[in-house]
């Protein structure tokens, strides 16, 4: 369950971290016109079907030109946060902790007027529909707190699903342990495209990180509810965390083949102001 007094510390979060966290990327969806807009960029000299109302007469005054004005209009930038929620993620902590990421990145965008969309996936793609306005961080959280996660991560169908939904260059994160095949993260980016800012977030216990146990243990598969009785030793441990790591290193590789993707990894025994300090660039 995530504390509803979280939302006081996303306040406080806002007033830490620079509101304008998403603002090198709204840059980039600048649209220029004649005639019309939000800012006076330039001056450019008319061409015939240009719109005559965008003329400048006061130029044509004094230079005998016709030049036309033009204006740049900066517009608002789509966030989309999708959070897993599969059975994987049900464990000590994980999901509460990947909510509140979603949660934060969420009100982040809201405070600094961008169009914000809460989704999450397992078998299937949840949209969540929350309340408008400022109220739609309360709604969201207390979606998140009737969740149960279930099921196994279906990242690229629920992407396949997703992706109607996404007209423009966006803002994508995608919070998950990502305990699943390469491949399906891989076919879900290519889906997405090379047009996107894309942060995939990983979130680990400690003792998924670290594997920090050993003895006699019962083994269950959160998402398969596979069992097995097994005694973990030291060779176990180094064969697991091997397999984490070049699992680790492969999402890395995947997310530098698109200019727009980075990989992130925490823990849930981080600060959340940590994490999103971290992914924002930005210091406390």
């Amino acid at each position: 369950m995530i504390d509803p007094k979280f939302l006081d510390e996303l306040h406080r979060l806002n007033l830490v971290v620079n509101r304008n966290v998403y603002s090198k990327y709204s840059g980039e969806h600048r649209s220029y016109s004649s005639g019309s807009g939000t800012l006076f960029k330039e001056h450019r000299i008319y061409s015939p079907g240009d719109n005559y109302k965008a003329i400048d007469w006061r130029v044509y005054a004094r230079t005998d030109d016709l030049y036309v004005k033009q204006f740049e209009e900066e517009r608002n930038l789509n966030v989309h946060i999708l959070t897993d929620v599969s059975k994987s993620m049900d464990t000590d902590g994980k999901f509460d902790f990947a909510g509140k990421i979603a949660l934060s990145f969420g009100y982040l965008g809201m405070k600094n007027n961008e169009r914000v969309q809460f989704s999450t996936f397992s078998n299937d793609l949840e949209i969540l529909k929350g309340a408008k306005g400022h109220k739609q961080i309360t709604s969201i959280l207390n979606t998140f707190n009737k969740i149960k996660p279930t099921g196994s991560s279906k990242l690229y169908n629920s992407i396949q699903k997703y992706k109607k939904l996404i007209h423009s260059k966006s803002y994508v994160v995608i919070v998950s342990d990502f305990f699943f095949e390469l491949k399906e993260l891989e076919n879900a980016l290519h889906l997405l495209g090379k047009d996107h800012i894309i942060k995939l977030v990983q979130i680990l216990t400690p003792s998924e990180k670290n594997m920090d146990l050993e003895g006699d243990f019962k083994l269950i598969d959160a998402e398969s509810e596979f069992e097995l009785r097994t005694y973990v030793s030291k060779r176990a441990q180094q064969e697991y965390l091997s397999k984490l790591n070049k699992h680790v290193a492969d999402i890395k590789r995947l997310a530098n083949q698109f200019p727009g993707a980075k990989f992130y990894q925490f823990t849930t025994d981080q600060q959340i102001f940590d994490v999103l300090f971290t992914i924002t660039n930005q210091k406390f």
